[in-house]
């Protein structure tokens, strides 16, 4: 299945149905009154979030959708039915804005969150709505409102732990492969990954985060050069960043501390808030430098780049670390989310330190003991 994050779609509310102006005619009742009904309510727009979809294809060809118009009042005291709403089931995830004016109007951050995007107009009254004692035929009715219509831009960004970033053919993939379930394409060639893949990361019994592979990014890519500029908007929602290194590139023009100077320039230029997120370094390839070499290139590596945060070396392919820096994620990603945590509120009848401070009242204190 194609994989779509972007998409603009027209949404239209029903109309509301409009009132009746209508009067009781029956055998031998020639002043049977007004008996015209109200029209019925036109169907909403909703959107929910569904956490079985990983995409937004389906509104790259269908763009546009209208709820049912409310049926217009009627005779003999008969309203109208109201219209059926419509749902557009869309990821978790997914920001959602208007097309003209850019505005954000809402964010479907939890699975089952429901939106309205359009509301139904409301049903015009009919002229029973308008008797009373000193009108007792009234003529009057309203017409039905329009109901909301709004362009939409839909954007996916997607609910990940940890990001995966680096330039291409640093070994985002193979990392991904090997620590999660997910399955990317990997190959000998740059911009083998074309759109972004989530893999679910198991260090434990219900101990998993989830972990995103984005495109890989190049010099110039917040202007628009390369593939991972398209992308990084699923970065955004990260706790954490991984920035991945090819310690032995091919070329041997190819400087890597050059290449990871490059790929933080072209963060802070994309979003200074992303280039802030924590981010450690992972030096990866770690099989193709000999062992004596090895700890002498790190330290020259990390001395030129100046990285002050935690540095981990891997070997994606023979999973050389992977397990090791697995587990540093977790406990990384457990400390956050505890430090997030609101604090629980104890019942004072059943907090036992705060009835070990409070001192026992002694007899002659107590009324129930005097005298």
């Amino acid at each position: 299945m194609k994989f779509v994050d972007e998409a603009t779609i027209d949404v239209a509310a029903g109309d509301g149905g409009n009132g009746c102006a209508s009067f009781r005619h029956e055998k031998f009742k020639e002043f049977g009154g007004p008996d015209g009904g109200d029209g019925g309510r036109g169907g909403h727009v909703w959107a929910i979030a569904d956490e079985n979809l990983n995409t937004l294809v389906d509104y790259r060809y269908t763009r546009r959708f209208e709820a049912q118009r409310g049926e217009h009042g009627k005779g003999s005291d008969m309203f109208g039915a109201k219209g059926e709403d419509i749902v557009l089931r869309m990821p978790v995830g997914t920001v959602i804005s208007d097309a003209e004016t850019g505005e954000v109007l809402f964010e479907l951050l939890q699975p089952g969150q429901k939106v309205l995007l359009a509301k139904g107009g409301d049903g015009g009254f009919g002229n029973l709505h308008f008797k009373s004692s000193t009108n007792r035929a009234p003529r009057q009715k309203t017409l039905g409102r329009p109901g909301e219509r709004r362009s939409l831009k839909l954007e996916l960004k997607v609910l990940a732990d940890v990001g995966l970033l680096g330039m291409p053919n640093a070994g985002k993939s193979t990392l991904i492969t090997a620590v999660s379930n997910a399955r990317p394409k990997i190959a000998d060639y740059p911009f083998t990954t074309l759109h972004p893949n989530l893999g679910v990361v198991r260090v434990g019994p219900e101990k998993s985060f989830v972990i995103a592979d984005v495109p890989g990014l190049i010099e110039g890519a917040a202007e628009g050069a390369g593939l991972g500029h398209q992308f990084l908007r699923h970065l955004q929602r990260t706790r954490l960043l991984l920035h991945i290194v090819d310690l032995a590139p091919f070329d041997d023009t190819v400087d890597p501390v050059a290449q990871a100077r490059a790929i933080v320039a072209e963060l802070k230029k994309y979003d200074p808030q992303l280039a802030a997120k924590p981010r450690w370094l992972v030096l990866n390839k770690l099989d193709m430098v000999p062992p004596e070499e090895r700890e002498a290139r790190v330290r020259d590596f990390v001395r030129r780049l100046r990285f002050r945060g935690p540095v981990f070396t891997i070997s994606a392919l023979t999973r050389e670390g992977c397990e090791h820096l697995m587990l540093k994620v977790y406990e990384y990603l457990a400390a956050q989310r505890e430090a997030q945590a609101p604090p629980v509120e104890v019942d004072p009848r059943f907090d036992t330190q705060r009835q070990d401070a409070e001192p026992t009242p002694a007899h002659g204190d107590d009324p129930r003991f005097r005298a």
